[in-house]
């Protein structure tokens, strides 16, 4: 017998991928509250970052594989907060440290984008 082990509208349910989007969106959802601007900025999940190519090899700005990024406003484009799912759940281990690796993360793209440090973002940053 095969098929789903969970029915859809059961979190079991839920892929990797959503039940990270959703974390990144609870995230976001926290700090709405004290931020009311963010309503107009996109957030974002994607697998992997990108990597930018110099001549035939493929770099990054720093050496370490980034969390996430933030594109300012421009051009009739909304600004933008990446979270990158895969570096983000190799570096923690359960639901608890990904979800604050995850808020960490919209935190400090937020506080680049506002010009604001990320204590003055979220009190509680770095608490962890």
């Amino acid at each position: 017998m095969r098929g789903p082990i969970a029915p859809p509208q059961v979190p079991l349910a839920a892929s990797r991928a959503e039940v990270f989007a959703d974390l990144v969106q609870d995230s976001v959802d926290r700090l709405e509250r004290r931020w009311p601007q963010l309503a107009d900025i996109d957030f974002l999940v994607l697998e992997v970052p990108r990597l930018d190519r110099r001549g035939d090899a493929p770099v990054w700005e720093d050496e370490a594989v980034p969390l996430g990024g933030a594109v300012p406003a421009r051009d009739g484009r909304r600004a933008r907060v990446v979270v990158y799912r895969r570096p983000v759940e190799i570096r923690t281990k359960g639901r608890d440290e990904r979800a604050a690796l995850v808020h960490e993360v919209v935190v400090e793209q937020v506080a680049e984008l506002l010009g604001l440090t990320p204590d003055t973002v979220d009190p509680r940053y770095g608490e962890d």
